[in-house]
Order: structure tokens, then sequence, then C-alpha cells
């Protein structure tokens, strides 16, 4: 699946720009503060979720703009030219998709034309930040290779908020307990399929240990109350057992104003393998080079699981990486065989990109293609 053309209408500071793909690396170069995050930040609006940013639909629209904004794209699947779309209508609070001329009902609609990665300068501190980023981070791994998951893990969330708020309220124990069946039984899916992803990726990673990958190894566990509770256990009796243990933390939780046991406070433990140490404790430049290992294994798992390479966006990426990390990234992303878009301020940066690269500058005039060499 190949993205070959974006057409951006009043969105972030551009208020038309229309690019065409032709070569699977693209980089688009320029000054900080010119807009080539927003570019790829478009590129993450096709896809299920909320973007790269995690900005509200609003603030996406250009300021000086009519209040709306929308993307095109043309996707190449299997030699198959689809039209995709999605965008917001000035005065609407949630945004639409249109696939081949045809409304589709949500956002995960997208995901069987696309499915997008990134690495952004604020995932810089993953492993030293609250364990809700790696949440985050881990949950939208796992919408990649199981596209049911992000509607799980928002239903999950919703139904925790109905217990905290029937718990505040008073509300009656019969009440109480059907919204804690849905707890249960959405929580160990959630889990479950977290804890599928963290095994698969495990075992990518490994297999890519060898001196060539020019990137450290993460070694990765789901931890947390929850999981040494529950996930030794088989799922029908977990479920049961943590609906009980719900019921049973009523008061507790109720004195503290939120639920206390659950995957939604489970942890994502990564580990620089080679050096048994907590990713948390390494050099900047380990976490820096364990997140970007972390990322290309998983694009190649999502290509062996699903037939589909995901899209990868990478800002900034290559700014942090001296040469000749710069060049091994470059080479694999290639072997990947997928689409990545990237972003750096120097042409320089990317000196060390192969032939099936096009490289573009960014401007106040838009962008200009620039001749690789």
């Amino acid at each position: 699946m190949v993205l070959t053309r974006l057409t951006l209408t009043d969105f972030r500071n551009y208020e038309q720009l229309d690019l065409a793909f032709h070569q699977p690396l693209v980089a688009f170069v320029g000054n900080n503060g010119i807009g080539k995050t927003n570019i790829l930040e478009a590129i993450s609006f096709l896809t299920a979720g909320r973007g790269l940013r995690r900005a509200t639909l609003a603030s996406v629209a250009r300021m000086s703009g009519p209040g709306g904004w929308s993307l095109a794209a043309r996707v190449d699947r299997d030699g198959y030219e689809h039209r995709v779309g999605t965008g917001l209508a000035s005065g609407e609070s949630g945004r639409r998709v249109r696939i081949d001329g045809e409304d589709a009902k949500s956002s995960e609609a997208l995901l069987d034309y696309l499915r997008v990665l990134w690495l952004v300068p604020s995932m810089d501190g993953l492993f030293t930040g609250p364990g809700g980023d790696r949440r985050r981070f881990l949950d939208r791994l796992t919408l990649s290779l199981d596209p049911a998951h992000g509607r799980r893990v928002t239903d999950f969330d919703k139904a925790l908020r109905q217990r905290n708020r029937l718990l505040e309220q008073g509300g009656r124990a019969d009440v109480l307990s059907a919204i804690e069946r849905q707890v249960s039984s959405l929580g160990m899916a959630v889990s479950s399929a977290r804890n599928e992803t963290v095994r698969l990726l495990s075992a990518t990673l490994a297999e890519q240990e060898r001196p060539q990958i020019a990137f450290p190894r993460a070694s990765l566990s789901l931890e947390g109350q929850f999981e040494a509770q529950f996930t030794a256990m088989p799922a029908v009796d977990a479920e049961d057992l943590y609906m009980q243990a719900l019921s049973d933390a009523r008061p507790r939780d109720r004195a503290a104003g939120r639920t206390l046991l659950g995957p939604h406070l489970s942890d994502l433990a990564v580990h620089h393998a080679a050096k048994d140490m907590p990713a948390a404790q390494s050099s900047t430049g380990e976490q820096k080079a364990l997140l970007i290992g972390l990322i290309l294994a998983h694009a190649d798992l999502t290509e062996r699981m699903t037939g589909q390479t995901p899209v990868l966006l990478l800002d900034e990426v290559a700014a942090h990486l001296d040469p000749e990390r710069r060049k091994s990234l470059f080479d694999t992303l290639l072997k990947l065989g997928g689409q990545v878009f990237m972003t750096g301020t120097d042409a320089s940066l990317f000196e060390a990109l192969p032939p099936q690269s096009s490289i573009f500058r960014i401007d106040d005039e838009g962008a200009t293609a620039l001749t690789w060499s």
C-alpha cells in the first residue's frame, strides 16, 4: 500500500498544498517552524486515531481559515488506486471519513488502506516519562496488528469512567455489578491484545539481533498489579476473578475517587537487552536508538502479520544519529519495503539516502522537489 498523492486544504499553516510521491523514501527539509511536521501530521490522520500530536480536531484548522479542514489522498493498494479523505466541516465536532466517494462509519475503516506509525521528538522521553505515554505507544503498536483494539480501549475507558461515576454517586449494587462485568470483560481483552503484541514484538526483536543491525535490541514486558494477578491464568477464570476484585474494592475505590486495579495502570517495561539495563537508565542516544529499533521491528512484524507494511513518519530523526547509523537507518528502511516520510532542517542530513528517494524543500511558497544526487 503506497500513498501516491496528498492534498491539504486549510490544514495547520497550509491553505492549499498538493504533493505527489513516486519513491518509497521521502524527506522534507526546511527551516524550523515552516510546516514540515504538519505534513507528517496530515498523513497520520489518514489512519484511525487522533494523529501524531493528539490534537483536537478544531485546533488543526488553519488559524485564518473558515474553521474546517480537509485531507485528500490517493492510495495504491495492490495495483488499484483508492481515494481516501478525511476532515472537519466548520461547526461540526467529529471528523468525516470518505473512501472512494462513500462515507465511512468511523476512522477505523482507514486501517484497511493505511497503517501509520510515527517517531516524533516528543517521544524522546518515552522511557523516562509517565506510564500513560508508554501505554498509548503500545496501544498504537497493537492497533496496527489488531484493528479492533482501538475500539476496545475506548469502550474500556468509557466503562471505567461510568464505574467511577457510579461509585461517587452511590449507585445501586446491581448497576455497579453490570458495569463491572463490562470493565472486567473489556479489561481482559485489552490486556490480552497488549500482551500478544509484546510477545510477538519480542520475538521479532530477538530474530533481528545481528551484528549488522545498528540499533540495540530492546527487551519488553507488560508489568503491573493487574498482570501479576491475572495474566497467568485462563482468560475465563481471570475475568471472573477481576470482576470479583472490582466488587470487593468498591469502598477503597470510592474513597480514592478512581479504580485502583486494572490494565489502565499497566506499564510497558523496556530494557536495553545487551546491557541488561532499564531503558530509562540508558543514555539519551541509546534511548533514541532503542526506540528506532522498536519502530523498525514493529514495521517488520506488521508486514508479516497483516501483509501491510505500515507507513513510517520519522520527524527530525536523522539529526540525532551519527553518519554511520544514519546510513544504516536509511538502508534498513528501504529493505522494509514500505513507505517512509522524514523531516530535517538540512538536505545534508539525507546525503546517504539511496536512489529510491525523494527530497522536497518546504518554504513559504510551498514544496519544491530537489534533484537527488
